[in-house]
């Protein structure tokens, strides 16, 4: 079937079936290999997006049910300036080892820094679970995410 989605704010069409994950429309469809496939049971968080808004892991997420809703993904996520300000301090601290994972963790962290600027560290924790790092920059992604409120909350 062919849909038309909305995609770090443009209108894109595209063919696939109704069942079709998410992630793989956004890769093979559409070339946007920034949403990692880590393990295709929504439980590791690499490919998280933005849809409507919220963190939804696109593996299991049928290209169907996001239909008629603004998907964001991590190419687009800094041209706001909560994701900016998520990419700025990741780069600042040098979250990233490997980072594989770490689209999904700037795109778990942006939703959070949505809702809250000032989000302790039991928030952080909550809003970051089932987002797998293997390398473990726990403690980078806390402290980006901490950096990047402040300066949300300096920008407001």
């Amino acid at each position: 079937m062919r849909y038309e989605l909305s995609v770090n704010g443009e209108s894109v069409h595209v063919e696939a079936a109704a069942d079709t994950p998410l992630l793989w429309v956004l890769r093979d469809e559409l070339g946007l290999t920034g949403t990692k496939f880590g393990c295709g049971m929504g439980l590791c968080g690499a490919c998280t997006v933005h849809v409507a808004g919220h963190p939804v892991r696109t593996c299991i997420t049928p290209v169907n049910a996001v239909l008629g809703k603004r998907i964001t993904t991590v190419e687009g996520i800094g041209h706001d300036r909560v994701g900016h300000a998520v990419q700025t301090a990741w780069l600042a601290l040098g979250v990233p080892q490997c980072g594989y994972c770490q689209a999904g963790q700037i795109m778990s962290a942006a939703a959070l820094l949505r809702h809250s600027t000032h989000p302790t560290d039991a928030d952080i924790d909550s809003a970051m679970a089932g987002n797998i790092c293997r390398c473990g920059t726990y403690p980078r992604i806390r402290a980006a995410i901490h950096q990047a409120a402040q300066q949300l909350r300096g920008a407001a």
